[in-house]
């Protein structure tokens, strides 16, 4: 009456090396959002200054940038990343302390690459209205 099951062979998940990987900081006015990235794009791990554990006007602090980088590094440490080129898009408060983070946790910085994107005249303006 009882039934075996068949069993289920599960693989063990290889955990990859990345010696070089991309880190991309998104500086927001209100937050700071640090990704760890594969040459190819592909996320390895992040963290941000609300996923840090600060809320409000807290999270938009240089300080809460310096602990959701080093939060980052953290996750991705069983990657081996050695080197990182920095991506920093946005002008908010936590920019350079972010790549300080970065640089603390012991990862060397191969570029600095600023990727904000800049107005150019925007889109056209509404017609001027007749009344």
């Amino acid at each position: 009456m009882a039934e075996d099951k068949p069993k289920v062979v599960r693989r063990k998940k290889v955990k990859r090396t990345v010696p070089h990987a991309r880190v991309c900081i998104h500086a927001g006015e209100n937050n700071t959002i640090v990704t760890f990235t594969d040459p190819e794009g592909q996320k390895l791990g992040g963290s941000s200054a609300g996923a840090a554990g600060f809320e409000g006007t807290r999270k938009s602090t240089p300080y809460a940038a310096k602990v959701a980088a080093e939060k980052a590094v953290e996750l991705v440490q069983s990657f081996g990343i050695q080197t990182v080129t920095v991506e920093v898009k946005g002008l908010g408060p936590g920019r350079e302390q972010a790549i300080r983070g970065i640089q603390g946790a012991g990862i060397d910085l191969d570029a600095i690459i600023d990727v904000t994107p800049v107005p150019h005249g925007g889109c056209r303006p509404r017609r001027r209205r007749r009344v």
